[in-house]
């Protein structure tokens, strides 16, 4: 996990950022007519790039490779449906905290579980949990079925009587993603920079090494888990709200898989490249599938690709391009496993 990030990557993000926030200005002079579609899609890759990186939380920052994060993107998207009134708007005053301690409460008691296992038995048990739930989901009578649930409203924030944000309005809900994103973005950067995140990068170099030095890492696993599986609950939340329906498939692992290929393609342990590797799948994937009906060969090929030729993903060429890597070389104690992390967290925690 990097800790400091070169000044470009800071510049390159800004930049992106600046991009998608003023789609409405330059949306319908370049789309045309289909500037409300795409609008439409730009928001399906906000939610997915705060999806992704609550994934990297796991993968990239401690080491856990999950194939059943679905899980808590389904809840987000269950809690939300069930939950709403039928013929009114759910306040999202109370339906975001609901969605965040449902989530909470799941991820406590599936990692209370999972956290025991490591490597392939960590995957196995997150998959299977994942696909019991969406077993459970696809055939109760409550949850709809294989049809789902639909949403009639999305929920209101409102002072009052007053509306502060309509989120009927496409976009003031693509602004509000945006923001989850950056408030997301924020908050995970600010957490892996912190003593809690210096001592997650030390499980990820060594866990021996950390519960020699007296963690217990454990806790830490499980604190982590618990994060990732609420903001993964909150990009269903989002997802629902924009579809207007929960699906038994947000649940599958086949999403576990997407969202974990969104992390390879954009680089793993970053917090940015996530972010980075949802634009560029769903991208690809809107290319690919009107050049072809076989258009899982060609993204298979990429992600098999870009595995071989960009093996920190998208994000390593923003960190360290190759014309660079010879002058400027990444520090091994910056890249992913180095020591800098349990160093850190001995220092801090012998101070």
């Amino acid at each position: 996990m990097l800790h400091r990030y070169p000044k470009r990557v800071a510049v390159i993000m800004l930049v992106l950022l600046a991009l998608v926030a003023i789609f409405p200005l330059w949306g319908p002079t370049l789309f045309g007519s289909q500037s409300d579609f795409m609008l439409e899609k730009l928001t399906l890759m906000v939610i997915l790039a705060l999806f992704a990186m609550s994934l990297d939380l796991l993968v990239g920052i401690v080491g856990l490779v999950s194939l059943g994060h679905a899980l808590f993107f389904g809840i987000g998207a269950y809690t939300l449906a069930l939950a709403s009134p039928d013929f009114d708007a759910a306040s999202m005053w109370w339906m975001l905290p609901l969605v965040m301690l449902v989530a909470a409460v799941c991820a406590l008691v599936v990692g209370l579980l999972v956290i025991r296992t490591k490597g392939i038995f960590f995957i196995m048990t997150t998959l299977a949990f994942g696909q019991m739930l969406y077993y459970l989901i696809s055939t109760a009578p409550f949850a709809g079925g294989t049809v789902g649930v639909f949403i009639m409203f999305r929920p209101s924030l409102n002072a009052g009587e007053t509306a502060l944000l309509d989120m009927s309005d496409p976009h003031t809900f693509f602004y509000f993603c945006l923001g989850m994103l950056v408030v997301g973005f924020v908050f995970l950067r600010w957490l892996t920079r912190s003593y809690f995140g210096q001592v997650l990068d030390g499980i990820h170099d060594n866990e021996h090494r950390m519960q020699a030095l007296g963690y217990a890492t454990g806790g830490y696993k499980l604190i982590a888990f618990m994060i990732s599986g609420v903001m993964a609950a909150i990009a269903g939340m989002l997802a629902a709200m924009q579809y207007g329906f929960a699906n038994p498939a947000q649940l599958g692992w086949h999403t576990s898989g997407e969202v974990l290929m969104m992390l390879i393609l954009g680089g793993m342990g970053t917090i940015f490249g996530p972010i980075l590797g949802a634009f560029a799948y769903e991208i690809l994937l809107y290319v690919y599938e009107h050049l072809t009906m076989h258009w899982p060969i060609l993204m298979g090929l990429t992600i098999i690709a870009a595995v071989l030729v960009l093996p920190r993903g998208i994000a390593g060429l923003i960190i360290a391009p190759p014309w660079r890597r010879k002058a400027t070389p990444v520090e091994d104690d910056e890249a992913p496993g180095g020591a800098t992390a349990a160093r850190s967290a001995t220092q801090s925690k012998e101070g």
